[in-house]
């Protein structure tokens, strides 16, 4: 861990709480990664759902804090600097457009399922804050999403503690298969509406 993370661990849970939220401006170190490494570091159970809780409110925050930023500075402004900075952030122009795209479609849905993937979760607050979306929705659906993505990374860490085992390998397959497992309910849900459709049947002459 960078040595500013380990000095940030040393004041607790408001330590950790900052962490999380600087996690969200500057990620050094894959949001999986440093979740286990906090739930390797948790002494019990207490302590755990106060991790969860801590993390889950310090990467709400960050979210604002973009959500904010795409609001204050609005979409031309936004265009501009992901155009010029956004590859250095690992936010490409592409990855931007998507966002902002799937944005008009399921507002509420893809802040929820956005907060599970990887690299996406970080800057998702911006295109929404670009669009103006409403504020109270946005912020139901970070939180679900950032406690969907948070919760079981710290519980898979403090059940790993003391273990020995390398947390980068563990939360890349854990992060695989939280993913895959997404995947999998969605498609099983879009099928199951799509099952469910009948065409209207047709008047009588």
């Amino acid at each position: 861990m960078p040595d500013a993370i380990a000095a940030l661990l040393s004041f607790g849970l408001l330590g950790v709480g900052c962490i999380a939220v600087v996690g969200k401006f500057i990620p050094v170190v894959p949001s999986y990664v440093l979740l286990l490494f906090l739930g390797m570091t948790t002494s019990d159970r207490g302590t755990l759902a106060l991790t969860i809780m801590v993390t889950t409110i310090g990467s709400t925050v960050g979210a604002l804090g973009w959500y904010g930023l795409g609001r204050a500075l609005g979409q031309q402004r936004i265009d501009a600097l992901v155009i010029r900075f956004g590859r250095y952030v690992f936010l490409n122009e592409s990855l931007y457009r998507r966002m902002t795209g799937a944005y008009r479609r399921a507002p509420f849905r893809v802040t929820l399922i956005g907060q599970t993937i990887p690299c996406a979760r970080i800057y998702i607050g911006m295109p929404a804050g670009v669009l103006g979306l409403e504020p109270r929705a946005f912020l139901a659906a970070t939180m679900l999403g950032t406690l969907a993505w948070n919760a079981p990374f710290l519980s898979l860490g403090y059940a790993l503690r003391g273990s020995g085992h390398d947390p980068v390998s563990v939360g890349a397959w854990a992060a695989a298969m939280l993913i895959a497992a997404e995947f999998v309910i969605v498609w099983a849900l879009r099928s199951a509406a799509k099952s469910g459709i009948t065409p209207p049947a047709r008047a009588s002459a």
